[in-house]
């Protein structure tokens, strides 16, 4: 009952409301983005969604596209800008990921959605993952974001996908608000985003 009305109506009704609400900050952070890259506002990328459905995500782009001598990108420290470390760090890059949740992609809490080219890479019980659509936040995000290994990220997707209730959405939005506002978990140890997932060695 809970997964099959309630979570997908909380998702389009709030998704909708908060976007309403937040158009200012949305208005403030496009200008800002407008001036610091240039003109290059928004970040898509094609994801796998619940069952590995293929949609794309939007973000703000918080990155240049600076490359060096050899036309390669630059590291991604050297590319953040700091308006773009700011919007980072007060997670409102996230923010237009309101319209995946609107679109019925993504939900408010679920494993976070990833790069197409790692569904090959996981396990049968990493792939578990898919089995609910992905997040704007979610369990992993609450116990550590980016700076926990690639195994224990997908060990509470899973423990996610297996728990999932009404209850622990509750709290995993309460503790992301926490999170949010001490800036908690953003980086790794060695990089300012996450290391790409190489499979399991």
């Amino acid at each position: 009952m809970y997964t099959r009305v309630v979570k997908p109506f909380f998702d389009h009704f709030c998704s909708f409301i908060i976007l309403v609400v937040a158009l200012p900050i949305l208005l403030i952070c496009i200008l800002m983005l407008l001036i610091a890259n240039r003109g290059k506002i928004w970040f898509t990328q094609p994801r796998p969604g619940r069952n590995g459905r293929i949609f794309t995500v939007v973000k703000f782009k918080t990155m240049t596209d600076e490359c060096d001598a050899h036309g390669h990108l630059l590291s991604d420290e050297k590319r953040l800008t700091a308006i773009g470390k700011f919007i980072r760090k007060t997670s409102l890059d996230e923010l237009p990921q309101l319209f995946n949740v609107l679109k019925g992609d993504m939900s408010f809490v679920g494993p976070r959605p990833l790069l197409v080219e790692y569904l090959p890479l996981y396990s049968a019980e990493q792939a578990r993952r898919h089995e609910v659509k992905p997040g704007i936040t979610g369990w992993a995000q609450v116990n550590g974001r980016n700076t926990v290994s690639w195994p224990k990220k997908f060990a509470y997707d899973v423990w996610y996908v297996e728990h999932i209730s009404l209850g622990l959405d509750l709290k995993i939005l309460f503790l992301t608000v926490l999170k949010v506002f001490k800036a908690e978990g953003i980086s790794s140890e060695t990089s300012v985003t996450m290391e790409k997932f190489r499979g399991n060695q």
